[in-house]
């Protein structure tokens, strides 16, 4: 009886766990089913966006710095692929590769870094990038490669190079270690060189393979290319020239500036001291500075010829006139002026010549101070030359109510005013191109400039005329003669302003053009602070100025204007000749 009841309860209970199962099992089922339903109808954003970013990746196209060139193409600045050596610090400590201590040596070694310094910066394992060395060369970055460091890697990048070192550090400048430029032409046209990188969507499995290609995010732009104005040849040997010149006079800095007369490009621009833009280490922002625009002086009497021109156009004088400078000297505002001796009577080209301080007080005393400040605002002082260069300075051309005579008297022969070198060289190149004042610029164009007629050329050409004779035997530049060639110029020595007045310290200048008969090339040559007995701007800069002008007219191919026929014929003969007859 009770064997009969116990087979009657175990299907029963069978039953009711088979029932049991099944309700599980439903119930599972129907929770997978509306979790995927909600998964994907209602809220399917968020996994996707979860899938998207371990998947999704922006692919960024590699870019190059566009170059820098001189006129004739020679390359100035350039852009070298280089390595970046980075790490991953998650990785490194999920692979434990801190414990390769030979390997970390190795590269510690060769990075130049020391070991434990490598280490610090690899401590944080939350952290999933690091750079450790920016910029290192192929070689290097191979050597890398063989050490097989887990979590140590190797990126692309590019290094800016300058094959001309020094000679061009201060006009065409530097960039900074990403690549955005930091100093002169770099700086300045740093958008223009600067190339846009193209961007694309990729899906990436997670070995980092392009699965799927979803196309273009935004379209790359090329780099431009600049080619500068600048003759590297004469830019070499001004350099040269003046470094030579500043070493042997001691001189705390010194500029030089070359322009074409004719169109208003700058053919050489060049600064002592420099500095070497490849060595990153040895960089000072004292020897950056680009002085031939950005440092301004007192022309001292290099401004003498534009205030002749001043005198000349109001009336004042004639071309022939004679001025007269007795007693030698004269008493203004409780000031005295005078030259070195009594000239007396003379004619306004010995007034140049000799660079009477008299013969200018004179002329400038018959002038309303607008008239005088009138023409040096058209020959380019006190005003932007327009080039666009870092730090470029207007000068300083005094705007007062009330003038007096002495202030007057002072601005005629160079003080109370300030100009850049390339504003200077701006007023000479005028002075050569017979009036005519052409826009200057240090990059090449595309189509020829137009030029202002700012003065009359007759008083251009009268003054040109008047500064050949500083060159001659009587002039107070001699040194800057160049044999075969007509030189025009004028010497200038100024004494450095402190407070309270001026101190012993000197500025000597040289400002000239050549060839006279049909002028091309207007220079300036600023010594500043030169130390011992020469300090005058014939002693120090002309020197310069004959040396840099000569080797330029050269190479430039520019004929001769003060050789005669005779000595053509004979140079022609020794030409067809050759050295070896």
């Amino acid at each position: 009886m009770k064997r009969r009841n116990a087979t009657k309860k175990e299907p029963m209970l069978l039953g009711w766990r088979f029932l049991t199962v099944c309700g599980v099992i439903l119930f599972a089922f129907v929770a997978l089913f509306a979790r995927a339903a909600w998964i994907q109808v209602v809220s399917p954003d968020r996994l996707r966006m979860e899938g998207d970013l371990r998947s999704l990746r922006t692919a960024v196209s590699s870019t190059t710095r566009g170059m820098i060139m001189d006129r004739n193409g020679e390359e100035l600045a350039v852009s070298v692929p280089v390595q970046a050596v980075w790490a991953d610090p998650k990785q490194i400590h999920e692979e434990q590769s801190l414990r390769k201590e030979q390997a970390w040596q190795a590269l510690a070694e060769v990075l130049g870094v020391p070991r434990e310094t490598l280490r610090a910066r690899v401590q944080d394992p939350k952290r999933r990038f690091v750079y450790l060395q920016r910029q290192v060369t192929p070689a290097v970055a191979e050597y890398i490669r063989r050490l097989r460091l887990p979590g140590v890697h190797l990126r692309p990048e590019e290094r800016r190079f300058y094959p001309t070192g020094e000679i061009n550090a201060h006009l065409v400048g530097m960039t900074n270690i990403d690549g955005s430029g930091i100093e002169g032409i770099e700086r300045a046209f740093n958008e223009w060189l600067t190339a846009q990188p193209g961007e694309r969507r990729v899906r990436k499995d997670r070995t980092g393979r392009v699965v799927e290609d979803l196309g273009v995010v935004s379209e790359g732009r090329e780099a431009n290319h600049i080619q500068l104005t600048i003759d590297q040849r004469v830019q070499a040997l001004a350099y040269r020239s003046l470094k030579r010149a500043s070493e042997f006079h001691r001189a705390t800095s010194a500029s030089l500036v070359m322009l074409d007369v004719k169109t208003g490009e700058v053919l050489a621009m060049v600064n002592t001291p420099s500095f070497n833009p490849n060595n990153r280490g040895q960089y000072q922002s004292f020897r950056a500075r680009n002085r031939a625009v950005t440092d301004t002086y007192e022309p001292g009497s290099t401004l003498k010829p534009l205030i002749v021109v001043s005198a000349l156009e109001n009336g004042i004088i004639r071309a022939d006139s004679i001025i007269d400078t007795n007693p030698g000297w004269v008493r203004l505002g409780g000031k005295r002026v005078s030259d070195t001796r009594n000239l007396g009577a003379i004619s306004v080209e010995t007034v140049l010549q000799r660079s009477s301080n008299m013969g200018m007080v004179r002329m400038a005393l018959q002038e309303t101070p607008e008239q005088l400040l009138d023409t040096l605002y058209r020959f380019g002082l006190g005003i932007d030359s327009g080039m666009g260069l870092v730090g470029e300075s207007t000068g300083m051309v005094p705007q007062r109510r009330r003038w007096s005579d002495i202030e007057k008297a002072t601005l005629s022969f160079g003080y109370g005013v300030t100009v850049t070198p390339l504003q200077l060289a701006q007023a000479y190149a005028v002075l050569a191109n017979g009036g005519v004042r052409y826009p200057l610029t240090i990059v090449k164009r595309s189509q020829p400039p137009v030029g202002e007629q700012v003065i009359p050329r007759q008083h251009a050409d009268d003054v040109l005329k008047m500064m050949e004779s500083v060159i001659g035997p009587g002039g107070t530049a001699r040194q800057a003669a160049i044999p075969g060639y007509r030189v025009a110029g004028k010497t200038g020595t100024s004494r450095k302003a402190i407070a309270g007045g001026y101190g012993s310290d000197y500025v000597g200048v040289f400002a000239g053009m050549a060839p006279v008969s049909n002028p091309r090339l207007a220079m300036v040559v600023v010594i500043n602070e030169p130390q011992g007995d020469q300090y005058y701007g014939g002693q120090v800069a002309a020197p310069v100025f004959a040396e840099v002008m000569s080797g330029a007219l050269q190479l430039l191919n520019i004929r001769p204007d003060a050789a005669t026929e005779e000595q053509f014929q004979l140079a022609g003969q020794e030409a067809k000749r050759g050295p070896h007859t």
